[in-house]
Protein backbone atom coordinates (compact mmCIF):
# COMPACT_ATOMS: atom_id res chain seq x y z
CA UNK A 1 0.00 0.00 0.00
CA UNK A 2 2.93 2.17 0.49
CA UNK A 3 4.10 1.94 -3.08
CA UNK A 4 1.11 2.40 -4.23
CA UNK A 5 0.62 6.02 -2.19
CA UNK A 6 4.54 7.05 -3.16
CA UNK A 7 3.36 6.19 -6.81
CA UNK A 8 0.10 7.99 -6.81
CA UNK A 9 2.13 11.16 -5.28
CA UNK A 10 4.76 11.18 -7.73
CA UNK A 11 2.08 10.74 -10.68
CA UNK A 12 0.32 13.80 -9.10
CA UNK A 13 3.43 16.02 -8.50
CA UNK A 14 4.35 15.14 -11.98
CA UNK A 15 0.69 16.39 -13.18
CA UNK A 16 0.96 19.53 -11.60
CA UNK A 17 4.41 20.27 -12.73
CA UNK A 18 2.98 19.70 -16.29
CA UNK A 19 0.38 21.77 -15.39
CA UNK A 20 2.57 24.37 -14.30
CA UNK A 21 4.68 24.50 -17.55
CA UNK A 22 3.30 27.70 -18.87
CA UNK A 23 4.18 29.38 -15.98
CA UNK A 24 7.60 30.18 -17.42
CA UNK A 25 8.39 33.96 -15.66
CA UNK A 26 7.73 32.24 -12.07
CA UNK A 27 10.69 29.58 -12.81
CA UNK A 28 12.96 31.59 -15.86
CA UNK A 29 15.95 32.39 -12.77
CA UNK A 30 15.45 29.25 -11.48
CA UNK A 31 15.57 27.72 -14.44
CA UNK A 32 19.04 29.20 -15.74
CA UNK A 33 20.29 28.34 -12.82
CA UNK A 34 19.66 25.40 -13.08
CA UNK A 35 21.22 25.16 -16.14
CA UNK A 36 24.05 25.87 -14.68
CA UNK A 37 24.24 23.08 -11.62
CA UNK A 38 22.97 20.31 -13.50
CA UNK A 39 24.69 21.39 -17.00
CA UNK A 40 27.97 23.35 -16.46
CA UNK A 41 29.49 22.28 -13.40
CA UNK A 42 28.92 18.42 -14.46
CA UNK A 43 31.20 18.69 -17.50
CA UNK A 44 34.54 17.83 -15.37
CA UNK A 45 32.96 14.79 -13.96
CA UNK A 46 31.55 13.92 -17.06
CA UNK A 47 34.47 14.09 -19.22
CA UNK A 48 36.77 12.39 -16.31
CA UNK A 49 34.09 9.88 -16.72
CA UNK A 50 34.03 9.77 -20.05
CA UNK A 51 37.73 10.19 -20.94
CA UNK A 52 38.78 6.70 -18.88
CA UNK A 53 35.61 5.10 -19.70
CA UNK A 54 36.92 5.31 -23.07
CA UNK A 55 40.35 4.36 -22.32
CA UNK A 56 39.94 1.02 -20.68
CA UNK A 57 36.92 0.07 -22.87
CA UNK A 58 39.99 0.66 -25.63
CA UNK A 59 42.92 -1.51 -23.84
CA UNK A 60 40.28 -4.29 -22.88
CA UNK A 61 38.79 -4.43 -26.71
CA UNK A 62 42.32 -4.01 -27.94
CA UNK A 63 43.44 -7.15 -25.38
CA UNK A 64 40.58 -9.26 -26.58
CA UNK A 65 40.86 -8.73 -29.88
CA UNK A 66 44.73 -9.78 -29.75
CA UNK A 67 44.63 -11.87 -32.74
CA UNK A 68 45.65 -11.63 -36.57
CA UNK A 69 41.76 -12.78 -37.50
CA UNK A 70 40.80 -9.22 -37.13
CA UNK A 71 42.29 -6.13 -38.40
CA UNK A 72 43.68 -3.90 -35.62
CA UNK A 73 41.56 -0.60 -36.95
CA UNK A 74 37.86 -3.12 -35.40
CA UNK A 75 39.27 -1.93 -31.85
CA UNK A 76 37.77 1.21 -33.12
CA UNK A 77 34.63 0.67 -34.45
CA UNK A 78 33.66 -1.77 -30.89
CA UNK A 79 34.88 1.37 -28.85
CA UNK A 80 33.05 3.79 -30.89
CA UNK A 81 29.63 1.82 -31.32
CA UNK A 82 29.92 0.79 -27.67
CA UNK A 83 30.28 4.59 -26.31
CA UNK A 84 28.17 6.11 -28.19
CA UNK A 85 25.26 3.48 -28.19
CA UNK A 86 25.51 2.33 -24.76
CA UNK A 87 28.24 3.58 -22.44
CA UNK A 88 28.15 7.39 -22.56
CA UNK A 89 24.73 7.63 -21.66
CA UNK A 90 24.48 5.01 -19.30
CA UNK A 91 27.73 5.41 -17.12
CA UNK A 92 26.69 9.40 -17.55
CA UNK A 93 23.48 8.73 -15.84
CA UNK A 94 24.77 6.71 -13.39
CA UNK A 95 27.01 9.32 -11.92
CA UNK A 96 24.28 12.29 -12.71
CA UNK A 97 22.23 10.38 -10.50
CA UNK A 98 25.19 10.21 -7.81
CA UNK A 99 25.62 13.70 -8.24
CA UNK A 100 22.62 15.91 -9.56
CA UNK A 101 20.23 13.59 -8.07
CA UNK A 102 21.86 13.65 -4.42
CA UNK A 103 21.89 17.71 -5.13
CA UNK A 104 18.14 17.89 -6.03
CA UNK A 105 16.67 15.77 -3.38
CA UNK A 106 19.17 17.29 -0.53
CA UNK A 107 17.79 20.99 -1.22
CA UNK A 108 14.06 20.30 -1.24
CA UNK A 109 14.27 18.05 1.02
CA UNK A 110 15.93 20.50 3.18
CA UNK A 111 13.72 23.01 2.27
CA UNK A 112 10.29 20.75 3.30
CA UNK A 113 11.76 20.37 6.55
CA UNK A 114 12.67 23.31 7.58
CA UNK A 115 9.45 24.45 5.95
CA UNK A 116 10.69 26.96 3.89
CA UNK A 117 8.01 25.13 0.91
CA UNK A 118 5.52 25.80 3.65
CA UNK A 119 6.55 29.43 3.57
CA UNK A 120 6.79 29.98 -0.04
CA UNK A 121 3.00 28.58 -0.49
CA UNK A 122 1.95 30.66 2.47
CA UNK A 123 2.96 34.01 0.21
CA UNK A 124 0.72 32.21 -2.71
CA UNK A 125 3.47 30.99 -4.73
CA UNK A 126 3.10 27.49 -6.41
CA UNK A 127 5.81 25.27 -5.17
CA UNK A 128 5.52 22.82 -7.72
CA UNK A 129 6.12 25.49 -10.20
CA UNK A 130 9.12 27.15 -8.34
CA UNK A 131 10.73 24.35 -7.52
CA UNK A 132 10.60 21.44 -9.16
CA UNK A 133 9.72 22.75 -13.31
CA UNK A 134 13.06 24.28 -13.55
CA UNK A 135 15.01 21.32 -12.12
CA UNK A 136 12.99 19.04 -14.54
CA UNK A 137 13.15 20.92 -17.04
CA UNK A 138 17.14 21.73 -16.89
CA UNK A 139 17.67 17.73 -16.80
CA UNK A 140 15.72 17.02 -19.86
CA UNK A 141 17.70 20.45 -21.93
CA UNK A 142 21.13 19.28 -20.31
CA UNK A 143 21.67 15.21 -20.01
CA UNK A 144 21.95 15.17 -23.73
CA UNK A 145 24.12 17.83 -24.21
CA UNK A 146 26.12 15.93 -21.87
CA UNK A 147 25.71 12.61 -23.31
CA UNK A 148 27.26 14.54 -26.28
CA UNK A 149 30.59 15.14 -24.09
CA UNK A 150 30.55 12.03 -22.63
CA UNK A 151 30.83 10.68 -26.01
CA UNK A 152 33.67 12.55 -27.48
CA UNK A 153 35.62 12.14 -24.34
CA UNK A 154 35.40 8.95 -24.69
CA UNK A 155 36.06 8.28 -27.87
CA UNK A 156 39.16 10.78 -27.65
CA UNK A 157 40.30 8.55 -24.52
CA UNK A 158 40.16 6.00 -26.68
CA UNK A 159 42.18 7.18 -29.22
CA UNK A 160 44.65 8.71 -26.87
CA UNK A 161 44.94 5.05 -25.22
CA UNK A 162 45.36 3.25 -28.17
CA UNK A 163 48.46 5.97 -29.53
CA UNK A 164 49.95 6.02 -26.05
CA UNK A 165 50.06 2.13 -25.47
CA UNK A 166 51.26 1.49 -29.38
CA UNK A 167 48.82 -1.06 -29.81
CA UNK A 168 46.53 1.16 -32.13
CA UNK A 169 47.35 4.41 -34.05
CA UNK A 170 45.03 7.05 -33.88
CA UNK A 171 44.31 7.01 -37.58
CA UNK A 172 43.28 3.21 -37.64
CA UNK A 173 41.02 4.04 -34.65
CA UNK A 174 39.21 6.52 -36.48
CA UNK A 175 39.09 4.04 -39.46
CA UNK A 176 37.09 1.92 -37.77
CA UNK A 177 35.11 4.03 -35.86
CA UNK A 178 33.94 6.08 -39.42
CA UNK A 179 33.44 2.81 -41.26
CA UNK A 180 30.49 1.52 -38.51
CA UNK A 181 29.32 4.46 -37.80
CA UNK A 182 25.82 5.51 -37.84
CA UNK A 183 24.12 8.58 -37.40
CA UNK A 184 20.93 6.86 -35.98
CA UNK A 185 22.94 5.44 -33.43
CA UNK A 186 23.82 9.24 -32.21
CA UNK A 187 20.23 9.64 -31.67
CA UNK A 188 19.61 6.65 -29.67
CA UNK A 189 21.56 7.73 -27.09
CA UNK A 190 20.42 11.51 -27.29
CA UNK A 191 17.02 9.60 -26.29
CA UNK A 192 18.48 7.46 -23.64
CA UNK A 193 19.98 10.65 -22.18
CA UNK A 194 16.71 12.36 -22.91
CA UNK A 195 14.87 10.26 -20.48
CA UNK A 196 17.55 9.44 -18.16
CA UNK A 197 17.44 13.27 -17.19
CA UNK A 198 13.96 13.36 -16.90
CA UNK A 199 13.98 10.21 -14.68
CA UNK A 200 16.83 11.43 -12.49
CA UNK A 201 15.59 14.86 -11.75
CA UNK A 202 11.67 13.80 -11.28
CA UNK A 203 12.56 11.26 -9.11
CA UNK A 204 14.61 13.20 -7.39
CA UNK A 205 12.13 16.40 -6.62
CA UNK A 206 9.86 13.67 -5.55
CA UNK A 207 11.88 12.11 -2.54
CA UNK A 208 12.96 15.92 -1.80
CA UNK A 209 9.91 17.35 -2.24
CA UNK A 210 8.18 14.54 0.66
CA UNK A 211 10.95 14.24 2.66
CA UNK A 212 9.94 13.98 6.58
CA UNK A 213 11.84 13.45 9.98
CA UNK A 214 14.06 16.26 10.21
CA UNK A 215 17.88 15.57 9.34
CA UNK A 216 17.73 11.87 9.32
CA UNK A 217 14.84 11.89 6.48
CA UNK A 218 16.71 14.50 4.45
CA UNK A 219 19.47 11.94 4.66
CA UNK A 220 16.98 9.15 3.67
CA UNK A 221 15.40 10.74 0.68
CA UNK A 222 18.81 11.56 -0.31
CA UNK A 223 20.07 7.91 -0.29
CA UNK A 224 16.57 6.52 -1.65
CA UNK A 225 16.30 9.14 -4.48
CA UNK A 226 20.11 8.20 -5.37
CA UNK A 227 19.38 4.67 -5.29
CA UNK A 228 16.19 4.58 -7.14
CA UNK A 229 17.76 6.96 -9.83
CA UNK A 230 20.73 4.32 -10.86
CA UNK A 231 17.91 1.29 -10.60
CA UNK A 232 15.52 3.33 -12.95
CA UNK A 233 18.36 4.23 -15.19
CA UNK A 234 19.25 0.73 -16.20
CA UNK A 235 15.26 -0.44 -16.20
CA UNK A 236 14.83 2.73 -19.00
CA UNK A 237 17.95 1.84 -20.45
CA UNK A 238 16.78 -2.08 -21.52
CA UNK A 239 13.13 -0.91 -22.28
CA UNK A 240 14.72 1.60 -24.76
CA UNK A 241 17.21 -0.76 -26.34
CA UNK A 242 14.29 -4.11 -26.35
CA UNK A 243 12.12 -0.82 -28.38
CA UNK A 244 14.33 0.57 -30.42
CA UNK A 245 17.24 -1.27 -31.29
Amino acid sequence: MDSIKQFGQYSLLLYQALRSVTEFSTYRKNLFSEFVKIGYESIPIIMLTGFFTGAVLTLQTAYQLDTDLYPVSIVGSIVGQSIVIELAAVIGGLVLAGKVGARISTELGTMRVSEQIDALESMGFNSVTFLVVPRVLAGLCMFPVLYVVAATTGIVGGILAGSLDGILPSAEFMQGARQFFYPEDVIFGVVKSFVFGFVITSISCFKGYFAFGGAEGVGNATTQATVLGCIYVLLADFVLAALLL
